[in-house]
Parts: C-alpha cells; structure tokens; sequence
C-alpha cells in the first residue's frame, strides 16, 4: 500500500514489494488454506432486496458513477458517466461525446484537457482517460487490447479460447492454450486454493444456470442444479505450461471473477510501456489508476452505499497507483418470493451466498488480485475475509454489512478521505 500503511505485528508484512503479492498467493493457497473446513465456507440462500444488472465476462464487478468522485458499487453493469469524471472538482462537466474514429463511443475532451474514450466491452462499458497526454492512440491500442482479451476469454464467445476449453470433445484430457489464458487460469487456481474452494473458477455448470440479467427470475430446478454442483472442483483443474489438465469430463471453466482485473492490468502495463504516467482504466468499474492526478493530488474513489441512490457514497477513498475492486450482492440479482437471489454463489450448494455482506471493496496493486480477493473475501464472510487480508502485503479491504457498518482490514483506514 501507499507509505501510510504501516503498523506492528501482521502490519509488519505490508512492506513487502508489489511483486510479491503473486507468489505469496501461490505459496499461501497451498500451504495453508486447503484446509478449511467445508461448514467455512457453505452459507444459506435467503438474500436481500437489491436491483437489477447485468454482466458477463466478470460475476463481480463493481458499479460505478463517475461523479466528483469514482463511485464505486456491488457487481454489475455500470452507467455510462453523467455529469463529472474521476478525480475533478465539482464544477467540472464533461462535454457531450464527440464523433470517434472507430475505437469506441467516441473521444470526449475534459476542460483541464485530458483524454478518454469509451467502448462497450466485456459486456459493459470500458472507459480509459489519460491525464498526460494528447495521443489519441493510446486510447485506441488500449480499447483494442481490452477488446482481444475479451475474445480470448469470454465463455460466452463461442471462439474464445475459454469456450473451446469447455466444448472440448469427450475424452479430452489436456489442451493447449495461449500463454495469457494459462497464466490467468494459474491464478484463478491460486485463489480457488486460497480460499479453500469458496471461490471456484470451475463453477460453470452452476453459474450457467442461473439468469440474473433477463428479468424472468427463475430459479434454476432443484435437481439439476445439485447434480451440477457435483461437477465443481478446482482439484480436477490443473496447467502445465501452456496446457491446460482435465481430471474430469465434467469440469468447466469459468473466469468471469477475475478476468477484468487481469485484463485491466495489462491495460496498464501497455500504457506504461508508452511512457504513460497519469491516468484511469475502468472496466465496467473494475477501477485501477496509474500514478496520481497531474497536480499530484490522489484520485478519489467513492463506494456506493448499498442498495440507495448512486450518487451516495459510504466512503471516499484516496487513491494513487492502486486498483479498486467491489464485489457486492446488491446489483446483479433479482428478487422472487420475498428472497433475494444475488450472483455470488457459493460452490458446495449452488445458491447464493448469505452471510450477513453486503459488499466487499479490495484496494490492491494488481487489479486481478482485487478481482480474485474481492470475490473470495466476500465468500469467506467478514471474519475470515478480514483475517485473510491482515495477512496480505499491499492490500486491504472494505466489507460493508448488513446494518451499513464497514469493517476495515488492517491499514484501510488509512486511505479514507478526512
């Protein structure tokens, strides 16, 4: 985290390099959290009134505002900006979206001259502003290098490398993939093991069932889907090299939790290797931001109060060279019988989790640990996701429950905007 985070005892870990971070997961999941218990981890389904959204590549993103602050919300499919972007004052308007060239929905031109575009991707909308410079093709190679991933990953995209994992021809035990898919899927294994299975990148028999963005709300039958959650494992899951191992015909693959974090962190690293120094990517409000603002000042990142008006925030974080990432269950939902039934599910029962969270918010380094650990704090439950992260260099996190308290993990308090 940034210098103020710091302190004694699990504190103390903190000043571990960035680069750490992966292999302490790799290193942490398999030592350590394989041995969770399953009553850890399983939770009922009964939910809370939330509103609708849709989503796609990720089953938890963020829902964002861009008003004097990011606003920040629970796992769903954003808005395109209103009034204000990211990091301005109140005053600050944006102007109407102008004609693009072909890369998105346009380039918009901000009163203290930074540069944005915006794309419909990843099945939501991507915004990326550039605070230090003029070069339009930069929002252009990074619009398109979101737009590759998506084709590389997407279960839903019948050519994705990812759906031809899952239609593979029976009896198929091993497949070769590109280097960026096998890596991505080394992580989602790392943070299947980390937390013990609650968070499960082979939940896709299960997460197929289930409907949260047409509005019928159905629950999938009763039978079928316990049948399905048979079929999860991340055990039967395995990569070697650029092959990807199948100790079952059943398993299938889904990365929706942690693609848009990985996506936005090579996002990142294209931007740098172009000499940029200030700017903001946003995924469909998985938010990372490259250094601080121009005048050297922090971005404001503002959570969402759960379940009230956008423009409410819980919190206002100060942000520099960090990514923030929510998961939360008040978004991608719908509602049938008086229960609320919410896109986080939990693998061993299939139905959503219950635990008293309403939304989970990682500040990290890499934006694809926010992803992972968003969603596998949220499954642990607020002790075990808070003692999981004072664990953790670099990264802290913000779980918000039921009664709107927020619990804060070691050094999170730090960030909060006086």
């Amino acid at each position: 985290m940034q210098k103020g985070m710091k302190g004694s005892g699990k504190g103390a870990r903190k000043s571990r390099t960035q680069s750490q971070i992966q292999s302490w997961v790799q290193s942490r999941a398999q030592s350590q959290v394989e041995n969770r218990t399953q009553s850890q981890v399983q939770s009922r389904v009964e939910g809370r009134t939330q509103s609708q959204m849709r989503g796609r590549i990720k089953g938890c993103g963020l829902s964002v505002l861009l008003t004097a602050a990011l606003l920040l919300g629970g796992c769903g499919r954003p808005q395109l900006p209103p009034s204000q972007t990211a990091g301005s004052s109140d005053q600050t308007q944006t102007t109407p979206p102008q004609t693009g060239n072909g890369s998105g929905l346009g380039p918009v031109r901000l009163p203290q001259d930074p540069i944005s575009d915006t794309a419909f991707l990843l099945d939501t909308f991507v915004v990326i502003t550039i605070y230090d410079s003029q070069d339009q093709a930069l929002l252009e190679g990074s619009l398109e290098l979101c737009r590759r991933y998506e084709e590389q990953l997407s279960r839903t995209i019948a050519t994705s490398e990812i759906a031809r994992l899952n239609n593979r021809s029976a009896g198929t035990e091993r497949m070769a993939v590109s280097d960026s898919t096998a890596r991505l899927i080394e992580e989602g294994l790392a943070y299947s093991r980390l937390s013990g299975g609650a968070f499960d990148i082979t939940i896709e028999p299960v997460s197929s069932m289930w409907d949260f963005t047409s509005g019928e709300k159905e629950l999938p039958d009763p039978d079928r889907l316990a049948r399905a959650v048979e079929t999860v494992g991340y055990e039967n899951l395995s990569v070697e090299g650029e092959e990807i191992c199948f100790a079952s015909p059943d398993t299938r693959i889904e990365l929706g939790a942690i693609a848009k974090g990985y996506i936005a962190d090579k996002i990142k690293d294209y931007l740098l290797e172009q000499g940029v120094k200030s700017a903001l990517i946003n995924l469909g409000g998985n938010v990372l931001c490259i250094g601080e603002k121009p005048d050297g000042l922090p971005f404001k990142v503002g959570l969402q109060k759960p379940f009230k008006d956008r423009n409410e925030t819980i919190a206002v974080l100060n942000i520099r060279d960090r990514s923030v990432v929510t998961s939360g269950v008040y978004e991608r939902c719908f509602e049938k019988d008086g229960v609320n039934y919410h896109h986080i599910l939990d693998p061993k029962t299939g139905y959503p989790y219950d635990n008293g969270l309403l939304s989970v918010t990682i500040v990290s380094p890499r934006s694809v640990d926010g992803d992972g650990l968003s969603t596998a704090c949220f499954s642990l439950g607020l002790k075990e996701g808070i003692a999981l992260l004072d664990t953790m260099p670099e990264v802290c996190g913000y779980f918000i429950t039921e009664d709107y308290k927020v619990h804060y993990s070691e050094g999170a308090k730090e960030l909060l905007q006086p």
